[in-house]
């Protein structure tokens, strides 16, 4: 008689739903408790010593600003920008290594995490960074005098959708490079052309039509003028839903290009 023999069925476990994104939020949360000292001087130490030195310092030469004191002025771009470089900073070097030197992407694909889990787990922990800094800096900010609006308290939100709207597409940009040597052009001719020229510390108008068009091309000059509007009282240059309307397109195109570039890098 012979024996019947059959083959194991193999049974894929199922990807999780929502709460994907709450396990890879909670990895990079549970990493931060070990690492959060190097980032405090340059998340909230730092952008308090630029107003006091600008703000205070220089402003005392500058004097007004649009009827403003140049340090109400400069503290709401000083905070859109904080928010616009942590975003940037967690999207370029800590996207990268944990792709080619940790390979933490790799060990999540081979958990049930979906790619999108990962890419919301990691905004989601960019924008719980970037608003904790922001209230603390609010804060500290209003003892000095600087906040004159209480649609000051949407500020944080306006930080969290601009750190949004820069983390996704950078996020997607370090996610198919091999090595950081693009890094420094990133930083030299996007970052700090963006915070000189983004509205941060003088009003746009008053650069060449060229300039003025590369500002209002940045993310980080809607933020400005998103958060100097809340913070200030006054009205936006054009109408708010075309700023967070712009945020926001960014942020979609951004999420949907770091899909497909952790797809590709991820590619089984």
């Amino acid at each position: 008689m012979s024996t019947l023999t059959s083959t194991p069925t193999v049974v894929a476990a199922p990807r999780p739903g929502g709460g994907g994104p709450l396990a890879v939020l909670g990895r990079h949360l549970t990493v931060y408790k070990r690492v959060w000292q190097g980032s405090v001087f340059s998340s909230f130490i730092l952008p308090i010593m630029f107003v006091l030195s600008i703000g205070i310092g220089v402003g005392g030469y500058v004097g007004t600003v649009d009827g403003w004191s140049y340090l109400s002025y400069i503290v709401p771009g000083v905070l859109a920008s904080g928010a616009f470089q942590t975003a940037i900073g967690e999207s370029t070097f800590p996207v990268l290594g944990d792709f080619k030197w940790s390979r933490a992407y790799h060990a999540m694909r081979a958990t049930p995490l979906r790619i999108i889990d990962m890419i919301v787990g990691w905004q989601l922990y960019i924008q719980i960074r970037v608003f904790v800094a922001a209230v603390i800096f609010l804060a500290i900010s209003a003892l000095f005098g600087a906040v004159h609006s209480p649609w000051v308290v949407v500020t944080p939100l306006i930080c969290a959708l601009l750190a949004l709207s820069t983390a996704a597409p950078i996020s997607a940009f370090s996610a198919g490079l091999e090595n950081d040597s693009y890094f420094s052009l990133l930083f030299r001719f996007v970052v700090i052309p963006s915070t000189l020229f983004a509205g941060v510390f003088f009003p746009v108008d008053q650069l060449p039509l060229f300039g003025r068009l590369l500002a209002y091309a940045s993310p980080l000059w809607h933020g400005v003028v998103l958060c100097r509007s809340a913070m200030l009282g006054v009205a936006t240059p054009w109408p708010i839903w075309v700023h967070v309307g712009y945020l926001l397109t960014f942020a979609a195109l951004g999420l949907w290009w770091a899909n497909a570039a952790y797809s590709k890098r991820l590619k089984d």
